[in-house]
């Protein structure tokens, strides 16, 4: 009997893996160099704090989370999003003031599953907690879109709106709910029932929002302070050279966002792929959490559509050095930590092995280099084979790290 994982999941094995790996490291270097630190959370938390922070009305509370009793009668819920049990973290901590946090690894929602849609996908976060400024908003976009540029992704558009603070959007629910009142026997089930909890989850419906196109906006109801915030956001945009479009239909999926909402899209995609991640702040969570005023602003990327995105894109080398043993073995254990201990990513067939089998064993790796360790290696010389063009040198090992490197 064979077992496939379960529907909606994915085993990621290589080479595909080796795509992965090196995403998360590009992830913790940028994030890194962006002052945010590292963050883990439990896959599963208490329902609540989804049901909470998520809002009742949205459809992946309604729908979508996989929730159950534990042995002590609790419920639990495996995390449907991140930012939510980063900010219980970050409150259960004590934290106050700011806190730069980087988060990665697996989500899951009861969906249909479909390419870039899976109930087990992988998303990489980030949350900047403890200010209100406009700053924050514009570096935490300008660091998602970083990234997409480092991992090859071109043609990533920022799609951006302000939704309002909650005086802003206590005003506009009144005029989006007077607009709806007379369509509400044209709405799905499910968005009449939005109607009366949130009707701002209506616009986000993927039946009846597209119908929705002369619905009031966000933007042309916010009072002053959400206004010059959204103007300093989209000022800050500007001198950081990152270009945006106004998309006033923005509301995002879950209900703690307020103000500033923005989605990264790649428009050449098909439109159930354009949308690679996205956030918005989200000033009112941590009071829905139980805790003080935190004003906060992150996002999510999913991993799943980014390896999508990337396609056929070439990659990288897998290793850096495959040695081929014609000679002694022992020689070649030496050569192979002397190599990793320089920091090299390096690997060889295990014995007895062909010369020819190890080096179509170096093609099948997706090596740089190869090193053919013999006898030669008493007196100090080897030879080391470019793989990508069949170059070959001579050289010590000592000199090796250096030419492969460079």
């Amino acid at each position: 009997m064979t077992f496939r994982p379960p529907k909606g999941t994915d085993d990621i094995l290589p080479p595909e893996s080796l795509r992965w790996r090196r995403l998360l490291q590009i992830w913790d270097d940028i994030t890194a160099r962006y002052g945010y630190e590292l963050v883990m959370t439990p896959i599963f938390e208490n329902t609540e704090v989804f049901a909470r922070a998520i809002g009742e009305a949205t459809e992946v509370v309604q729908k979508q989370m996989f929730t159950w009793e534990d042995k002590g009668g609790r419920s639990m819920t495996m995390r449907p999003e991140s930012t939510a049990a980063v900010v219980r973290a970050y409150l259960n901590a004590g934290r106050r003031g700011i806190f730069k946090g980087a988060h990665s690894g697996p989500m899951f929602r009861y969906e249909q599953p479909q390419a870039g849609r899976r109930r087990q996908f992988f998303q990489v976060s980030a949350e900047y907690l403890g200010t209100d400024s406009p700053e924050a908003d514009v570096e935490v976009i300008e660091l998602g879109h970083r990234y997409y540029s480092e991992v090859g992704i071109d043609g990533v558009e920022v799609q951006l709106n302000s939704i309002g603070d909650s005086e802003s959007r206590a005003a506009y629910r009144q005029v989006l709910a007077e607009y709806l009142e007379p369509k509400r026997a044209e709405l799905c089930e499910d968005c009449q029932k939005r109607m009366d909890q949130n009707p701002l989850r209506v616009l986000d419906c993927k039946v009846d929002g597209p119908k929705l196109t002369n619905a009031p906006a966000p933007v042309d109801h916010l009072n002053t302070e959400s206004a010059e915030h959204f103007d300093a956001v989209k000022a800050g945009m500007e001198r950081a050279g990152i270009g945006y479009i106004d998309d006033p239909r923005l509301v995002r999926g879950l209900d703690y966002y307020t103000k500033t909402v923005f989605e990264y899209t790649v428009p050449t995609y098909d439109a159930a792929q354009s949308s690679l991640g996205g956030g918005g702040r989200y000033d009112g969570l941590a009071e829905q959490l139980g805790g003080p005023t935190v004003p906060a602003v992150g996002f999510s990327l999913g991993l799943d559509r980014i390896v999508l995105a990337l396609g056929d894109a070439d990659e990288e080398p897998a290793l850096d050095v495959f040695v081929v043993v014609a000679g002694d073995r022992t020689n070649a254990l030496g050569a192979m930590r002397l190599l990793r201990q320089r920091g090299l990513r390096v690997d060889s067939l295990p014995a007895p092995a062909s010369v020819k089998a190890q080096f179509k064993a170096a093609d099948r790796r997706n090596a740089a280099a190869v090193l053919v360790v013999g006898e030669g290696l008493a007196d100090g010389a080897m030879t080391v084979r470019r793989l990508s063009d069949g170059h070959e040198e001579t050289m010590t090992l000592e000199e090796v790290a250096a030419w492969v490197t460079s």
